[in-house]
């Protein structure tokens, strides 16, 4: 089975910096992508970033030049650095991978439980 563990979050002024981790635990064969996404309160999850097994990054125009998200292979981790952080930038953050896990398993979904990330004086 597949666990995602999502660490990093917390309560930063604006103008500063977090970044939060996500690690996969588990008979994982194959990553296909592993993102960020982010729910807000009131609005609807969107996607912040994402990066596929190849390297390709893919960031909403809200975050770009600001975010950058990246891995570790060896250790199953994603990362996603968040600099200038702004007010709207909070919201709880989710981790998405999309991964098989064998060789003949479709690809499926997987979410982590989210961590807060807050931005406020």
């Amino acid at each position: 089975q597949v666990q995602l563990v999502e660490s990093g979050g917390g309560l930063v002024q604006p103008g500063g910096s977090l970044r939060v981790s996500c690690t996969a635990s588990g008979s994982i064969f194959s990553t296909y992508v592993m993102g960020w996404y982010r729910q807000a309160p009131g609005k609807q999850r969107e996607l912040v970033a994402r990066i596929m097994n190849g390297g390709t990054r893919t960031y909403t125009d809200s975050v770009k030049g600001r975010f950058t998200i990246s891995r570790d292979n060896s250790k199953n981790t994603v990362y996603l650095q968040m600099n200038n952080l702004k007010p709207e930038d909070t919201a709880v953050y989710y981790c998405n991978l999309v991964a098989r896990l064998d060789d003949t398993n479709t690809p499926s979904e997987y979410w982590g439980q989210g961590t807060q990330v807050t931005v406020s004086s």
